[in-house]
């Protein structure tokens, strides 16, 4: 039976202290959003901006820019930045260049993501992490959570479970980026993606 994930977060948000600090792996500015409007008020929000996946260095700072820009107009979070590991993401891709979108890649790519916002929650003093990809209506949200969870249990974290496009999030984030004026790809970023 599929897990209903913006209940359990529900729940989880219920049993935070205020201020708890979270680490938060973000995409993009627009999916972060919506996201970061929700959680606000909850915990003291650090986001991770970590995209192995981008394939053109250009793509990749456009994306940051917009998301520290954001960032700095709401003061809803505090950023930390990554180094870009585009290798990682090709090492990772090889074999998998094929699939389709949704498919292994993708998991890989999400599995990716989330270890190393893990890792870096971990090194960092955070005791919860979680990630914006849920927003997306083309992400595997039950993926996302399932290697959360594990990631969490791994390095002994709290793992935000979310679906943020449940309760309109998606919507409100495309109104969110209209209000800020944010710039909205229209592919996840990887070159198989962009095809």
């Amino acid at each position: 039976m599929k897990r209903n994930y913006d209940l359990l977060m529900q729940e989880q948000l219920k049993n935070v202290e205020k201020g708890t600090p979270l680490l938060l792996h973000s995409c993009c500015a627009p999916c972060s959003s919506a996201c970061l409007e929700r959680l606000k008020d909850v915990f003291k929000v650090t986001v991770l901006y970590y995209n192995p996946n981008i394939d053109e260095d250009a793509e990749y700072e456009k994306r940051k820019a917009e998301q520290i820009r954001f960032l700095k107009e709401t003061g809803w979070a505090e950023f930390l930045d990554c180094d870009h590991e585009a290798e990682r993401f090709a090492e990772m891709a090889k074999g998998m260049e094929n699939e389709p979108e949704r498919g292994a890649r993708c998991y890989q790519c999400y599995a990716l993501r989330l270890e190393k916002t893990a890792a870096v929650a971990k090194e960092n003093g955070f005791l919860w992490f979680g990630t914006t990809l849920t927003l997306s209506p083309h992400k595997n949200a039950e993926w996302l959570n399932e290697i959360g969870e594990k990631e969490g249990g791994r390095y002994e974290l709290n793992y935000l479970y979310s679906d943020f496009k449940k309760q309109g999030g998606y919507y409100r984030s495309i109104d969110l980026s209209k209000e800020y004026g944010l710039y909205r790809q229209d592919f996840c970023g990887c070159k198989y993606s962009k095809r």
